[in-house]
């Protein structure tokens, strides 16, 4: 299935996107696309039901905001160089475990909502990720299956990052990726059975219409259920918790001097394989 949320900011319903294309109202079947709904095997059957039933309401689309497409996120964990592109253009070492940041769920915004470049950013880039949406509390898992059991679906996921507040302003990554709207989401979260491997997915990223990034997760260092199956042993993973799992080459800081940095006025869209496309445009603070 695909599920999203539709609406004024703050105000979304649920909703799913049919075989068909056709946006249905799910509200009537459940309250919220949400982690308890993500871990009641009961209320997922019942969606699936109705869609199969044709018994959803058809939503216009026309004009209609999408937001991320999960509410209530706990937590969002992220995998630093995660590709061996992306580690080569940087410079960097392949690290010899996942290196792990945090960003807040308040970064989280919509995949067509507006990005806002911090004030005094010179450095503020871009990454299409794919994002783990998990389904399922997760405590020192044991096996690469019991890991993608946990996984609920995935998402396209923006991991926007100022590099001068992430790189040299001191401390920890966290300044310079949780800056408000780092963190578009969506459109659709896709669930699991609809992404048979998600070591098969290409991404790709363009700024004003010119293709910056064009990857694959089969380039992964730490594959999804490896990455999993990690966190699950430093940290207990909650329905409606997501996982940013990297991003390939392509990345303005690995580009020659003068580096094209996101400005004001610029336009950013990028996809995942079967899991949709965004497209943010680029305001001041």
């Amino acid at each position: 299935m695909k599920l999203l949320r539709v609406g004024p900011s703050g105000s979304e319903r649920p909703a799913l996107l049919d075989d068909g294309g056709t946006l249905r109202d799910l509200s009537g079947v459940v309250s919220d696309v949400n982690g308890a709904l993500l871990s009641d095997d009961a209320a997922l059957a019942r969606v699936r039901d109705a869609a199969a039933a044709g018994d959803l309401p058809a939503l216009d689309a026309e004009g209609l905001r999408t937001g991320p497409p999960v509410a209530g996120i706990g937590k969002i964990v992220c995998i630093g160089l995660n590709y061996h592109d992306h580690a080569t253009e940087t410079g960097a070492a392949i690290p010899a475990e996942p290196i792990l940041f945090m960003k807040a769920p308040d970064t989280v915004v919509g995949p067509e909502d507006t990005v806002l470049v911090p004030r005094g950013s010179e450095k503020t880039d871009w990454e299409v990720e794919l994002a783990v949406v998990i389904g399922r509390t997760a405590r020192y898992l044991e096996s690469d299956a019991d890991a993608l059991a946990a996984v609920a679906g995935y998402a396209v996921a923006h991991d926007v990052s100022e590099r001068e507040f992430q790189l040299e302003r001191g401390g920890q990554w966290d300044k310079g990726k949780n800056c408000e709207t780092f963190n578009p989401l969506g459109p659709w979260l896709v669930t699991a059975d609809e992404v048979p491997d998600p070591q098969a997915l290409g991404l790709r990223l363009w700024v004003n219409g010119e293709k910056r990034q064009d990857g694959t997760t089969a380039d992964q260092i730490f594959p999804v259920a490896h990455v999993v199956r990690y966190l699950s042993r430093f940290m207990t993973l909650y329905p409606g918790d997501v996982i940013n799992t990297g991003t390939p080459a392509g990345v303005a800081m690995g580009m020659a001097e003068p580096k094209p940095y996101l400005r004001a006025g610029d336009v950013v869209e990028l996809e995942v394989d079967g899991l949709g496309r965004q497209r943010q445009e680029i305001k001041g603070a």
